[in-house]
């Protein structure tokens, strides 16, 4: 085994023995068994680094995946199912992205454990997560990544139900419910494709795989619904906003920063590249609603009057974007939805990681019920301010990019109407933002707050996402340059 398949390897390892080590613990050894999460979090982050492209892929010089490091072994040979992994500039941002926020969250519940504690089931609850949605992203065997797929459900169902807020019940069956309805469409899709082509191996299926052009269709309409419900786009989203505001905060920030991912991802890597004729079918359809979402998730948003429920609706406006660069079936599309996909998790992570914040300290997230930060806790609010100005698109951050890409290749798709109704779309950020920063940090001083400064474990836990929208900003060539020939080569598929 070479060491690039070791390391493969190793980013699923080392999570889910965090997570049997979390588990294990005894309960008067929580803090023991936290830290032994962090540090498969942290391994699991260094493998993930290390991933990075040297020297040439096995895969032949044209071929529409051409993965860095890759591993092919037999899973389930009657069946003729692989154990087929691999990363490549589509896969590799969101492989460290989703291995950094995992890090950071274990970290915050380092110090801090939401009601009811059991700090150690968290952290194992989490990392579960992190196992299934690394395989989501580095599978290239279509059998296993539906089943990396679905093991996220039952964990992300748990840390809601069991540390989320009042309605957490609720929300939790609600996140449930939807995924369910997703999986079975994605499931069928799987079995289309499969069945179909004799194979289920991503490397051989993209571009068509030879299916006919009316299987593809069909394929490509189940495909694109299930992966609408995880995305969530609109108008599939309305288990987002109840899942988010119910959530904690460890549980918030996976869920928007990572999770929401597998659906764009799979919609790109799955959809568009297995089924090309049906993406291009539906492509003009797919832009529509991804207008639609922008706008109307803008509308919505200047309603909203909590705090966690306004981040995870501006979510859906974002995703907005993400799914317009897909749908042009562009290179600049493409590059627009990937670094959409990193700056989103980058930008909404830190949201809700201040919107967690803001609530411990006030006890309510009720926009009309706080306000003064600016004077009862500066560095809160300056943090807060960075950040929405972050997501709205201020040029120079990472939120600017992947929306600006996304309108310029409607544009260069011959979309202007949608072009120019996004860029509309865009504005109503910077409104909902805005308004939310003078309720907020600049509105009157409303109660006090349990504690206005900023902690050693919040400053640790936040400061790598302060510093990376910021990064992503002034230098998105480090996303783009990676990932600029896998978007050509799935590009070449579906021209």
């Amino acid at each position: 085994m070479s060491a690039g398949q070791g390391l493969l390897v190793a980013t699923l390892v080392f999570p889910a023995a965090g997570v049997v080590a979390a588990a294990a613990a005894p309960a008067r050894l929580d803090r023991v068994g936290r830290l032994a999460g962090l540090v498969a979090a942290a391994a699991t982050f260094v493998a993930s680094l290390l991933l990075l492209p040297h020297g040439e892929p096995r895969v032949p010089q044209g071929a529409p995946i051409r993965p860095w490091h890759e591993i092919d072994l037999p899973w389930v040979p009657g069946l003729d199912l692989r154990f087929h992994l691999g990363v490549d500039g589509v896969s590799y941002p969101l492989v460290v992205l989703t291995a950094l926020l995992t890090l950071l969250c274990c970290g915050y519940t380092l110090w801090r454990v939401p009601e009811p504690g059991h700090g150690r089931l968290l952290v194992a609850l989490l990392l579960a997560i992190e196992v299934g949605i690394l395989g989501v992203f580095v599978s290239l065997d279509l059998v296993l990544f539906f089943v990396f797929f679905e093991i996220v459900l039952l964990p992300m169902y748990a840390v809601i139900a069991i540390w989320g807020g009042e309605r957490r019940r609720p929300a939790a069956r609600k996140f449930v419910l939807y995924t369910l309805f997703g999986s079975v469409l994605l499931l069928v899709g799987v079995f289309v494709v499969v069945s179909k082509a004799g194979t289920a191996d991503l490397i051989r299926l993209t571009g068509g795989g030879g299916l006919a052009r009316g299987t593809q269709l069909l394929a490509f309409t189940l495909l694109a619904l299930a992966f609408a419900v995880k995305s969530p786009l609109w108008p599939l989203h309305t288990w987002l906003p109840d899942a988010h505001t119910e959530a904690p905060t460890v549980g918030s920030v996976i869920l928007a920063g990572v999770l929401l991912k597998m659906g764009t991802y799979g919609l790109l890597r799955v959809g568009v590249g297995v089924a090309p004729e049906g993406a291009r079918w539906a492509a003009p359809v797919l832009g529509a609603l991804a207008v639609a979402a922008i706008v109307i998730a803008g509308l919505v948003c200047l309603a909203q009057v909590e705090l966690k429920r306004l981040i995870a609706y501006s979510s859906v406006g974002h995703m907005g974007f993400v799914l317009l660069g897909i749908a042009t079936l562009t290179a600049t599309g493409t590059q627009a939805a990937l670094i959409g996909n990193v700056a989103h998790g980058v930008i909404t992570g830190l949201l809700f990681f201040l919107a967690g914040a803001i609530k411990d300290r006030a006890h309510t997230g009720r926009l009309m019920e706080l306000g003064g930060l600016r004077e009862t806790a500066p560095g809160l609010a300056g943090l807060l301010g960075y950040a929405a100005i972050a997501s709205l698109g201020l040029p120079g951050l990472a939120g600017f990019w992947g929306e600006a890409f996304a309108v310029v290749a409607a544009v260069q798709r011959g979309w202007m109407a949608l072009a120019v109704v996004a860029a509309a779309g865009a504005a109503l950020a910077a409104a909902y933002f805005l308004r939310l920063l003078r309720q907020v940090t600049h509105g009157p001083a409303v109660g006090k707050l349990s504690r206005p400064g900023l902690s050693r474990a919040e400053l640790l836990s936040w400061g790598p996402l302060v510093v990376l929208a910021l990064a992503l900003g002034l230098v998105p060539a480090v996303v783009l340059n990676l990932s600029a020939d896998a978007a050509r080569a799935l590009a070449e598929v579906v021209r």
